[in-house]
């Protein structure tokens, strides 16, 4: 029996792409281009430090990546502007099934586990309408392990005093699903974008479009 249901933030909860609007305020008609710029950098940069072991914290990762994504997409990007759109960051819009889900599911121990640091994923939490059904919130910045490393898991393992089995892990992102199915978490894929299948041996469990195929586990 699933005793603990965990949700990554970035893209599962949370819609990153909802910093658009701030960007096309500081950068009009630049705003879509600018946040997938940013998005794509974020990943690259935390992949490349944890790759190269010069682990930094997400929130510098995030900005770093905002000012890559501003370069490239010739914006000037000042500490005022740069400001607001990290503190944009931090208030992400959740998607529009996440609320409901969750409130269904608080008889479960429902858990973040991120690999934004405390300074990111925190407020992010506290300011959304679901901080009152999260048990608790981990962030890989623990352990300065990034997901999709095992030590990331294992962390988060060890902090939940649960087996793996016991552990249902669900991400959008399929590099997290494969970390974690690799580790030994159950897993779910919550398939936003309509993606096919990795062409790996390591595959999620189930696979649903949104959140909201998670019903099924209510009594599970």
């Amino acid at each position: 029996m699933v005793k603990a249901l965990v949700f990554d933030a970035y893209g599962t909860l949370f819609d990153v792409h909802s910093v658009r609007d701030e960007c096309n305020r500081w950068f009009p008609d630049k705003g879509e281009a600018i946040s997938q710029t940013w998005r794509d950098k974020q990943l690259n940069y935390f992949f490349l430090r944890q790759l190269t072991e010069r682990y930094k914290p997400f929130d510098q990762v995030t900005k770093e990546a905002l000012r890559y994504a501003c370069k490239a997409n010739e914006a000037t990007l000042t500490s005022e502007a740069e400001d607001a759109l990290m503190e944009a960051y931090r208030n992400l819009e959740l998607f529009d099934e996440v609320e409901e889900v969750l409130s269904v599911l608080g008889d479960k121990r429902l858990v973040v586990f991120s690999n934004g640091s405390p300074t990111m994923i925190d407020p992010l939490i506290q300011r959304s309408n679901i901080s009152g059904y999260i048990d608790e919130v981990l962030s890989a910045d623990e352990v300065k392990q990034y997901k999709p490393v095992p030590a990331a898991y294992s962390y988060a393992q060890q902090a939940l005093g649960l087996e793996k089995e016991d552990i249902l892990f669900m991400s959008s992102n399929p590099w997290d699903i494969t970390g974690a199915s690799s580790y030994g978490f159950r897993t779910a894929w919550i398939n936003r974008n309509g993606l096919p299948k990795e062409e790996l041996d390591i595959q999620p469990e189930v696979e649903y479009d949104s959140l909201s195929g998670l019903l099924e586990w209510k009594n599970s």
